[in-house]
């Protein structure tokens, strides 16, 4: 674990390094009511999870349960609820015109990561106005910061940039649940409900940090030349 000087200095060397526009957002999972962090209240209305990364990126802090996300796959796929029995089965997505059978539906559901610990809530927040310790840091890039960001995940270690989508429940799935259970980064394209509802962009990416190394990722971000 590399050491850090706060989640406001992370989030500017972030945003200078890789000169982005939106803030990297800090999503914290939580297990019981009483863990929601001091001062944090919860998000009004319903939205998607997407839609709610979104929303944290541009400046608001909130907690959202299970009864404030509007999209119950992506829910689901955060241990906020039990997914619906379609999802499951893969006949959402093959009804959607996504898949040539249920049963292709099916395998690909069974891979996407999930989080299997029923969790109360989740607090999203710029990453520099945390008051809590992110599980995973989602940053919305296009392909060149991202690249530079995956060239910060192997400097000091070395290795690979191993990443893993499939074009449906990207920034719920694979930029958070994924980093969140696998201890690892991901690099997701996104998928057409976060394009189509959360705004993101044609030439964006998204890419999921877990907290615990983000100390690491800036110290090669300030030393790579």
């Amino acid at each position: 674990m590399c050491d850090s000087n706060g989640y406001d200095f992370i989030a500017n060397k972030l945003k200078e390094h890789l000169n982005l526009e939106k803030s990297p957002v800090a999503i914290k999972f939580v297990l019981r009511e009483e863990d929601v962090p001091e001062g944090v209240a919860k998000m009004d209305g319903k939205m998607r999870h997407c839609e709610l990364v979104q929303k944290a990126s541009q400046g608001d802090i909130f907690y959202a349960t299970a009864e404030e996300q509007m999209c119950k796959g992506g829910s689901a796929a955060l241990g906020l609820e039990e997914p619906p029995e379609k999802i499951k089965t893969g006949e959402f997505y093959y009804g959607l015109g996504r898949f040539s059978s249920v049963g292709s539906a099916r395998t690909t559901m069974k891979a996407i990561p999930k989080v299997d610990t029923r969790m109360y809530a989740l607090v999203y927040a710029p990453l520099e106005k945390a008051n809590f310790d992110p599980d995973v840091i989602v940053i919305i890039a296009n392909p060149a910061q991202a690249m530079i960001l995956s060239q910060a995940l192997v400097y000091t270690m070395g290795g690979r940039v191993e990443v893993d989508f499939a074009g449906i429940q990207s920034i719920c799935a694979d930029a958070v649940a994924g980093p969140f259970t696998r201890r690892q980064p991901n690099i997701t394209l996104g998928c057409s409900g976060s394009r189509q509802y959360a705004d993101v962009k044609d030439d964006e990416v998204i890419i999921g940090l877990t907290g615990e190394n983000i100390g690491c990722v800036v110290n090669a971000l300030e030393n790579m030349s």
